[in-house]
């Protein structure tokens, strides 16, 4: 479990952040076209992981819009945002804020993936959805990168993450 801040109110996690060096666990989510879409749909390939509480925030569509640069300019790279917003929602902000290069990912079938990667929160006026992280994972699923934001209206370590790239 993990002590974070909403606004500086504390709340906790529902577990730990994979560890770097460690496998990153499996998942089932959903995407705009309402598909299952699982870990192994990207084997192969580097991955930023971002996730957020909800795209319908600033510092949600922020970082978005910042990881959607990223994967612009490397074709190589899979940017999956995962979060709790329904997958029309999510088609909506991506479409609105022309980020095209991201894969909005959504937990609309159940809260697994919260759980497993242990960023669901457990208390306060955001319990039920998740907190704000983000991991670097190399072709094979291996975390390079892991940061879970310490205050939920914060944005993460861009450059350390991006670091985790290479």
């Amino acid at each position: 479990m993990a002590h974070i801040t909403l606004n500086g109110t504390p709340c906790t996690t529902s577990g730990d952040l994979p560890k770097v060096g460690t496998k990153a666990p499996g998942f089932h989510l959903v995407n705009a076209k309402l598909e299952e879409v699982t870990l192994d749909h990207f084997r192969g390939k580097r991955k930023i992981v971002s996730i957020v509480p909800s795209l319908d925030t600033p510092v949600c569509a922020t970082s978005t819009k910042r990881f959607d640069e990223v994967a612009a300019k490397d074709p190589s790279l899979v940017v999956l945002v995962v979060s709790s917003d329904l997958p029309f929602a999510q088609g909506r902000f991506c479409s609105t804020a022309g980020t095209s290069h991201v894969q909005a990912l959504s937990m609309m079938r159940d809260r697994h993936f919260a759980r497993d990667y242990g960023v669901l929160i457990q208390d306060g006026p955001l319990a039920g959805i998740t907190a704000r992280a983000v991991l670097v994972l190399d072709g094979d699923d291996t975390v390079r990168y892991a940061e879970l934001v310490p205050e939920i209206a914060q944005e993460p370590h861009y450059e350390a993450a991006l670091a985790a790239l290479k």
